[in-house]
């Protein structure tokens, strides 16, 4: 079951959108919707064109601003439920009410509620699976998607030589800490990590070179 990913950069954060796809039966799935403008919304549809793919839904890691902006545009342009932790549910009502500060405005939520995941289950693109690990720390729900083929979709867990900020509300260093010792470095030395910001890095070597979080 071929399964492939395409990272885009958007929004003023530089924040890495991803789409994961089955070639052979043309599914995706929207990793963290940071679309912010029509021209961004375009770059989406144009990724997705090229690949000939049709997103069945969006997965987010966690309900920050960066990461959601685009939400509810991917969410009723594709006519696709969007799923995310129970425990993040907070984090993502409170967007509306901060983004003004960060001049993203008019900003709304989808009117259909998410479709809440957690620890432990599983969530699919075509026949490809995706095991998902909770992993707080940087937002108190934070989530992690892993295939063993692909890798991990980390979202701001963990970064090529750096970790998530731990001062927004939610944040906590230690708990961050445990999350990576435990759900990610736990993982098999070779596993792409597919962070939410910058390049891609390995589980290998963010335990041997990482400064925070190093084993």
């Amino acid at each position: 079951m071929p399964i492939s990913l395409i990272s885009l950069t958007f929004n003023a954060f530089q924040e890495n959108t991803y789409i994961a796809f089955c070639s052979d039966t043309k599914e995706a799935v929207i990793v963290d919707p940071g679309v912010s403008s029509p021209a961004e919304e375009a770059e989406l549809q144009n990724a997705l064109a090229r690949i000939g793919a049709s997103p069945t839904a969006v997965w987010l890691t966690h309900a920050h601003i960066d990461h959601v902006i685009g939400l509810r545009w991917a969410c009723e342009h594709y006519r696709i439920p969007f799923y995310h932790s129970e425990a993040d549910v907070a984090t993502l009502r409170s967007v509306p009410v901060y983004a003004p500060m960060y001049g993203v405005h008019h900003f709304a939520l989808p009117d259909e509620p998410g479709i809440t995941i957690g620890h432990g289950d599983t969530v699919s693109v075509g026949q490809a699976r995706f095991e998902v690990r909770f992993a707080p720390g940087h937002a108190p729900g934070h989530l992690v998607f892993y295939n063993q083929t692909l890798g991990v979709i980390a979202g701001d867990c963990l970064f090529a030589g750096s970790i998530g900020r731990t001062d927004l509300p939610g944040g906590d260093f230690d708990v961050l800490e445990r999350s990576i010792r435990e759900q990610l470095y736990t993982l098999p030395d070779e596993t792409q990590v597919y962070p939410g910001h910058g390049p891609a890095t390995t589980i290998g070597r963010e335990k041997k070179f990482n400064p925070f979080v190093r084993v």
